[in-house]
């Protein structure tokens, strides 16, 4: 009984420090809006990003809160798989933690999080980690140093 008051009191400490954590996410955009999609259900990007930040910095990621929260993780397959390698070459992606807590009013308990994808194509000498936003809306470009896939 004692430990499951513990971790009923650890859960509501991890919860109210996130609520007051402090946004620091630097491109949110409520009027952006969700690319379009190709024929094969992935989003259609049309430009790379100019800022050397976009979606390598924590408080620049790539902002896909286009849907509910409980139909998000969508997005991220429809983003990825609008990116290649600089060359072309074909993705692969994987997610390997989570992090930053921040405020936002898109979800019940008042927090979000940020996902940490690691990056891969053939050639490429070390992974590359992409911070995803799915909370908040925001303009979807691919980061410096991918290409936007053929479509």
């Amino acid at each position: 009984m004692k430990k499951i008051l513990l971790s009923f009191s650890i859960i509501a400490l991890l919860t109210t420090s996130c609520i007051s954590t402090r946004n620091t996410i630097k491109n949110i955009d409520d009027t952006a809006v969700i690319p379009a999609l190709s024929k094969e259900k992935t989003f259609i990007i049309t430009e790379i990003s100019n800022d050397k930040k976009y979606g390598y910095d924590q408080d620049y990621p790539v902002n896909l809160g286009f849907l509910p929260i409980q139909s998000a993780e969508v997005n991220v397959k429809r983003y990825f798989g609008a990116l290649s390698g600089p060359n072309g070459e074909k993705l692969s992606y994987n997610k390997v933690d989570t992090c930053c807590p921040f405020p936002s009013k898109k979800n019940d308990m008042g927090a979000g999080v940020l996902d940490i994808y690691e990056i891969t194509w053939e050639g490429l000498t070390e992974p590359k980690r992409i911070y995803i936003n799915l909370y908040e809306k925001g303009q979807v470009l691919a980061p410096k140093g991918f290409g936007i896939r053929k479509i």
